[in-house]
């Protein structure tokens, strides 16, 4: 018997958990306008000298759900450039202060519209994209082959069609990982570790980073959605959206994974992991309970339009970084005398990212 399986035989005892019985919500995004938003990332750098630099990473996704237009900027420093990464997934504005700039500051304003994003999963007519084989690839800390590969078809086993294996695979995610809050930021996305440890907690860099390794090492196109949330969700759940116009910790990772007879489609078990363990005051370990049972179901094939995609690289080289190449490009970045600053550190690195809707 199964986690899912087992609990669900246990709501149907006398002594059931209180949330089995916790009133139903809806989740349903449908088909509807586009909503515009601006997003402000303001930084400051405490401290100078030679070598201090920052990439701030802005909307570069233009789909039928997306449409990043216009970014600009304004500070002290003595270079700044909009720089897109060699292999086109990744827009960034690159800032470079002058050695004797004590205080270097940097403001960068993007426009994005955004609209929800359904499927009627009624097989349409797609033509593969041209760069469709760059997201089978392994990546440095999502491998195809060895524990991925033999968990994804243990996952996967029975099933013929690239749907079944995809939907199988999404509810393995649910079932065998589950958001762990202490994770800083949103997790570095390390899936060999994870399954190598049997450790699966995270947050969405972790979960949805598996769930696109896993889908990748059987031969069916994924890849990661970088991004930030910009508003409150219009369904009753408080972990589906920006709580403030303040978004400088809403970032967050989505997935997408290429289906052959209805092309990219929307995938988010990470966003399933959070409701189950931060919407209520208890942890819901059940994707049948009421609350979760919409969102469990929703996430899998249609995503809200109250977030942004920013990118969706992998191993990120910097222009001009002395450090590390990134895993991904999804918080602000800097550096001083070629040492990269902690992101998480506001004593060294603070910065504030706001979103407002603008009206039609």
């Amino acid at each position: 018997m199964n986690r899912r399986d087992f609990l669900a035989a246990a709501t149907l005892l006398p002594m059931a958990p209180r949330l089995a019985l916790a009133q139903a919500r809806t989740f349903s995004p449908a088909v509807g306008p586009w909503r515009t938003f601006e997003v402000v990332t303001k930084l400051e750098i405490i401290g100078s000298g030679p070598g201090t630099r920052a990439w701030i990473p802005v909307p570069d996704v233009t789909s039928g759900w997306q449409q990043s237009l216009a970014s600009d900027w304004r500070g002290n420093a003595s270079t700044v450039v909009a720089y897109t990464a060699p292999a086109g997934d990744a827009r960034m504005i690159y800032a470079q202060w002058a050695a004797d700039e004590g205080a270097p500051t940097l403001e960068v304003t993007s426009k994005v519209r955004t609209k929800d994003r359904v499927i009627d999963w009624k097989p349409v007519s797609t033509q593969a994209p041209a760069d469709l084989e760059k997201s089978l690839r392994p990546t440095a800390l999502i491998p195809t082959d060895g524990i991925v590969r033999t968990t994804a078809q243990s996952a996967t086993r029975g099933r013929a069609s690239d749907v079944d294996k995809v939907r199988a695979i999404y509810e393995w995610v649910v079932d065998n990982t589950y958001r762990e809050p202490t994770v800083r930021g949103c997790g570095v996305g390390d899936i060999k570790a994870m399954l190598e440890t049997k450790n699966m907690g995270g947050k969405c860099a972790d979960l949805n980073a598996l769930f696109v390794g896993l889908c990748r090492s059987v031969g069916i196109p994924a890849r990661d959605l970088y991004g930030v949330r910009v508003a409150r969700s219009k369904f009753p759940y408080k972990e589906l959206g920006a709580g403030s116009p303040d978004i400088t910790k809403a970032q967050h990772c989505r997935a997408e994974v290429w289906l052959q007879a209805y092309g990219w489609v929307a995938v988010d078990p990470a966003d399933v992991a959070k409701v189950m363990r931060q919407e209520t005051a208890e942890w819901i370990k059940s994707t049948r309970n009421d609350i979760v049972s919409p969102v469990f179901e929703g996430l899998f094939g249609n995503w809200e339009g109250n977030w942004v995609a920013f990118n969706t690289a992998h191993d990120v080289a910097l222009p001009g970084s002395m450090a590390a190449v990134l895993p991904f490009l999804m918080y602000p970045q800097a550096e001083i005398k070629g040492e990269r600053v902690d992101s998480y550190d506001p004593e060294t690195f603070k910065y504030t990212i706001t979103a407002k809707e603008l009206p039609l």
